[in-house]
Formats: structure tokens, C-alpha cells, sequence
């Protein structure tokens, strides 16, 4: 895949899944928005890792839950690379993957399930909304969207994280069909289980290995294995798809 010359913001890029995405656009040509929130250190690695495979990239610290910070780092991509070809939304409000510290539903309140909205459905929207005006006047673009399995299969029910999700996969959906008249498409990635990330650092080994035994593949994903079916669908190879959800999950869900 040929990304030279084309401009790629990937949100949540300072490390685990954007980091492993941000270095992959990169060793193919592209440059590279590395977003973040708080650890500019760990940023500014991702900036020279990608900036060594060969792509271009620069760090930009924005809430992707805050339009005007949003705006300003879209502005700024653009007045540095020129335009913006494609967005990755990674970012989502912080979570633990371990089934022996999550909440049943009973005890789980609602502001949960509202942090975790705002953090993959309004971070989505926002940023959406901020690199549409610069993708209609090009007459194109790719947008992607992480989720997750576990709206297809709850293996462990976080229910505020995966309603969330579902709630992106809709969005992604319905945002597909109105932009397709565009040359816009916008398509979803939905990883298993994915370690070592920060949300899944206290999974534990039991945990792995029960889903590792139920997966056809025999293991679960690293970051990396996440960042190919992204640029998959960031590319010309899947022009003719939209609407689309890719699990990437070693086969645990076969549709």
C-alpha cells in the first residue's frame, strides 16, 4: 500500500493500537497526525519512530471530546501537510479489561456508560465533524473507526464499554450512507482482546488463555495485528467499500 503524499490523523496515537497504526502509515509513506492527550514524551517517540520508517509526522495534543481543540489540530495538519486524506479514530475514554474489577450491570451507574459514550461516540462525531469540511472539498476521503468484537459476542459483558461501541458501529453506519455521494467512505475495525495496551495490562493470564483456546488462530492480537485491516480500509485496495465492519479477532467471530 502506497500512502506517499497522503496526510493521516490517527487519534490516541501515543501509544498501544494509534501507536502501532501511526508507525504502520508511516512505513509506507504517509504523514502521520499523532494525537494525544497527556504524555507528550510518549508522543514525540511516536513522531521520531515514524519519522525512522521512512513517513513524516508531527504530534498535536487535543481532547478529541473538544470541538475547538479538534478544529485547531485539523487546521494545524493541514496547514502543515497540506491536507487530510484520512482519520483514524482510536481514542476512547480510559478502561480496564479484567472481569474480576468490572462492574455487573446492577451497580453500574450511568455515568459510566456516559463516559464511555462521550469518550468512542462524541470523540468520533467531533472529529468527524471537523475533517468533513476538508475532505468534501477534495472530493474523498477514508475515515475508520475502532470498536470492538464484543459487540457481536460479549465474551467478558462490559456493558458500558461495548454499548458504547455499538453505538459507534451505528454511527459509523449511518454516517457511511450519507457520505458515500461524497467519495467519503467510513468503515469500522473491530478487534478481540488486544495486549500489551494500557486497558488490557491487568487482564489476567487465565483471562488470555480462555480466549486464546477459544480462538481459531490460537493466540489474541498485538497492536500490530490491528494496523494492517486499518490501512486496508485507509486504502485504495477497499475503494469500493463502505459501511463496513472487519473483525480482527483470530476468528473468535465469524459472521
Amino acid at each position: 500500500m502506497d500512502f506517499q503524499g497522503r496526510t493521516v490523523l490517527v487519534t490516541g496515537s501515543s501509544r498501544g493500537i494509534g501507536a502501532a497504526i501511526a508507525r504502520a502509515f508511516a512505513a509506507e509513506g504517509a504523514m502521520v497526525v499523532v494525537n494525544y492527550l497527556r504524555n507528550e514524551d510518549a508522543a514525540a517517540r511516536v513522531v521520531a519512530d515514524c519519522k525512522a520508517l521512512g513517513g513524516d509526522a508531527l504530534a498535536c495534543r487535543a481532547d478529541v471530546t473538544d470541538a475547538a481543540a479538534v478544529a485547531a489540530m485539523v487546521e494545524r495538519a493541514v496547514a502543515e501537510f497540506g491536507s487530510l486524506d484520512v482519520a483514524v479514530n482510536n481514542a476512547f475514554a480510559p478502561y480496564v479489561f479484567d472481569p474480576d474489577r468490572r462492574r455487573m450491570f446492577w451497580d453500574t451507574p450511568w455515568s459510566d456508560y456516559q463516559t464511555q459514550v462521550d469518550g468512542a461516540l462524541k470523540g468520533t462525531y467531533t472529529v468527524c465533524q471537523a475533517v468533513l469540511p476538508v475532505m468534501k472539498r477534495r472530493a474523498g476521503g477514508s475515515i475508520v473507526n475502532l470498536t470492538t468484537d464484543l459487540v457481536a459476542r460479549p465474551t467478558v459483558p462490559y456493558h458500558d464499554y461495548t454499548t458504547a461501541k455499538a453505538a459507534l458501529t451505528g454511527f459509523s453506519r449511518t454516517l457511511a450512507a450519507e457520505l458515500g455521494p461524497f467519495g467519503i467512505r467510513v468503515n469500522c475495525v473491530a478487534p478481540g482482546l488486544v495486549y500489551p495496551t494500557d486497558a488490557s495490562r491487568t487482564t489476567p493470564e487465565a483471562v488470555k488463555d480462555q480466549i486464546a483456546a477459544q480462538t481459531p488462530l490460537r493466540r489474541i492480537a498485538t497492536p500490530e495485528d490491528i494496523a494492517g485491516p486499518v490501512l486496508f480500509l485507509a486504502s485504495d485496495w477497499s475503494r469500493f467499500m463502505t459501511g463496513q465492519t472487519l473483525t480482527v479477532d483470530g476468528g473468535l467471530v465469524m459472521a
